[in-house]
């Protein structure tokens, strides 16, 4: 992942590794972080038509994430760094996701409300002018991600789950199961009581003695538990829209790769005379790409870091 002003490439290595024990193994995920980052640097490099020389600075993830990982990244960006004599800067993840609406045109205005929804976070930002931004919400247990693959596994989905619950989704009737929402007082958000109400869905279902989910049954529970969970995402952001002001409605990381809540979220945006702004498919999940730009608005603005830098594995935003 090069940025020249713009993206001039993009490499991803993805960790097929993690399908089989149904979620992420942290000691796995270094290891091929370990033995992936020279070649897939190299590899980007080369489709950007750009050597070593030509570099400047060297953006890096310092965190939230899982430790291991985020140290093999982070040494290697140091060395890197102090080997080439080239500036270093430190990026927050989930403001890489902030900036990943910046990767491709069109961009949107400042400021705008941006939902983030990714894996382990769900939460909502204000991003102001000079790219400033605050906190108004955030998840109080699992997110919204967690929640998606938790039930996945439970139905016995490949990992990661959320884009099969999805598809089965769009078969499905959304009201088939009256599945709870959590609506807190203020703008914070809660997915444990609906990852649990399906949970004891299941476990009812087969103590019953009812037989397995057919094609259809399996369609409607995802479809009821997808809305709850797009219901409780939406009706945060337009009460937070009513709280500040703002030009645009953004949504980033990988929920928001999801049918449903990019229609609703169209739909919200709409009935407020606002643009909404979703990354295309490939920049919605974690990637190098939204790290870059954010990196590079960084260094442009003078935000460098210094060769000290540690890994911070509970970073917030």
């Amino acid at each position: 992942m090069v940025v020249r002003g713009r993206l001039a490439s993009s490499v991803v290595a993805a960790q097929d590794v993690h399908r089989r024990y149904g979620g992420v193994v942290p000691e796995l995920a270094s290891r091929d972080h370990q033995r992936l980052v020279l070649p897939v640097v190299g590899d980007a490099l080369e489709k950007a038509g750009v050597a070593l020389r030509d570099l400047t600075t060297v953006a890096v993830t310092y965190g939230p994430g899982l430790a291991g990982s985020l140290l093999v990244g982070l040494s290697f960006a140091k060395a890197l760094a102090w080997a080439r004599s080239l500036d270093l800067v430190g990026v927050n993840h989930l403001e890489g996701h902030l900036f990943s609406l910046f990767i491709e045109e069109p961009h949107p205005p400042l400021p705008f409300l941006c939902l983030v929804v990714s894996g382990g976070h769900t939460q909502l930002v204000v991003v102001d002018e000079d790219f400033r931004y605050r906190t108004i919400g955030r998840t109080r247990d699992d997110a919204a991600g967690e929640a998606f693959d938790k039930v996945g596994k439970l139905l016995g989905l490949p990992y990661p789950a959320g884009p099969h619950v999805d598809r089965l989704a769009a078969g499905g009737d959304p009201s088939a199961l009256p599945f709870p929402r959590t609506h807190l007082p203020d703008l914070d958000f809660s997915f444990s009581g609906i990852k649990t109400s399906v949970l004891y869905h299941v476990r009812d279902r087969a103590a019953s003695g009812a037989p397995p989910l057919d094609d259809a049954g399996l369609a409607d529970l995802c479809a009821s538990f997808q809305a709850a969970v797009v219901s409780m995402l939406v009706r945060a952001v337009d009460r937070a829209l009513t709280r500040v002001p703002v030009r645009a409605i953004g949504v980033a990381g990988g929920v928001s790769a999801n049918s449903g809540l990019r229609t609703a979220l169209r739909e919200l945006a709409a009935k407020r005379k606002l643009g909404l702004y979703i990354p295309r498919p490939a920049w919605c999940t974690d990637n190098a790409a939204m790290i870059a730009v954010a990196g590079y608005h960084r260094a442009v603005a003078g935000h460098l870091s210094k060769l000290t830098l540690t890994a911070e594995p509970a970073l917030a935003l």
